[in-house]
């Protein structure tokens, strides 16, 4: 199921948590064996009760209903922390865009959109999140929580990327997954958003800081983000074009027939490797095409979720 024909040429970010809502209903009404064991509103809102436990906040009204014992669960009780990566950096404002629509997006449009369903998805089920901002700094930090105004002030924040049209240039990815390891104390579900493209000093202090998010005993799903049509198979006409570094400003004026064979052989070269390596550190590692649906980055998180728990 393409969940873009339901709201094609509907503008995005106009609301967020709207539109990442109907994504997630797309997304379940089309499971026919759905793995959402427990997706409603009395499992998200109760928890069975445990013989010793204090009997004041048994929900007596669902006793009647089902002969079984729930407590009401609240907010600060959760099954499952998940904390949310998103690399900012401007290789991730590519494809360049007029407006932010579903049918149009770049990868920075397609992060967002996709942490806040995953986030809709999270609030549904009284988990915590968290999120984690880094370009050129290390931006934005929240932990954890799962209360209403920390969801929503996530949503502002994602908003607010969402409309940025002046990213920050080059981005120091290994440093600030260094950091980010470093804050998230909680064993954590972690997911990273991005591109993997940066002016890094060698792919192995990059590996290295992946290696690093695994620390504490979390689980780490790498969303490698990409247009599959330009970035991997270099798909452009064959006339001359400049093509622009936009982290570094430099430039290459070229016919993209006379590279494309040793350019995808590069990439491929590099992508192999970030895909040994993330098996090599139990990473999950999963191709996500900016110009697809969202079915790979949910159906991920369904699966990964079931297993953490």
């Amino acid at each position: 199921m393409d969940l873009r024909s339901e709201l094609n040429n509907a503008t995005l970010f106009q609301n967020l948590e709207l539109l990442a809502n109907q994504v997630v209903e797309g997304f379940i009404s089309g499971i026919h064996k759905s793995p959402f064991h427990g997706f409603s509103a009395e499992f998200a809102e109760h928890k069975i009760y445990n013989q010793g436990e204090s009997t004041k906040h048994i929900d007596w009204k669902l006793f009647a209903r089902t002969d079984k014992l729930f407590t009401k669960r609240y907010e600060e009780e959760t099954n499952l922390r998940c904390h949310m990566i998103l690399d900012n950096s401007a290789s991730m404002y590519y494809p360049e865009v007029d407006n932010l629509k579903l049918d149009d997006l770049n990868k920075i449009g397609f992060g967002v959109l996709a942490i806040a369903a995953l986030m809709n998805i999270l609030k549904r089920q009284r988990d915590a999140v968290g999120l984690s901002v880094y370009a050129n700094d290390y931006s934005f930090y929240a932990s954890e929580k799962g209360s209403e105004r920390h969801y929503q002030m996530l949503l502002a924040k994602l908003n607010e990327i969402s409309k940025d049209t002046n990213p920050p240039k080059a981005t120091r990815t290994y440093t600030f997954l260094h950091q980010i390891a470093e804050k998230i104390k909680r064993r954590s579900l972690i997911f990273l958003f991005t591109d993997m493209f940066q002016n890094e000093k060698s792919n192995e202090e990059l590996f290295e800081a992946l290696r690093h998010l695994k620390y504490n005993k979390h689980e780490v799903v790498l969303f490698h983000l990409i247009d599959k049509e330009h970035e991997l198979h270099f798909n452009f006409e064959n006339t001359p074009k400049r093509f622009l570094d936009v982290e570094t400003g430099e430039y290459l004026d070229l016919y993209a027939d006379n590279i494309k064979g040793a350019y995808e052989k590069e990439l491929n070269n590099y992508l192999s490797q970030i895909k040994l390596k993330c098996a090599q550190y139990r990473i999950k590692h999963v191709d996500v095409d900016v110009r697809s649906n969202f079915s790979a980055v949910l159906n991920t998180f369904m699966v990964e979720r079931q297993n953490f728990i």
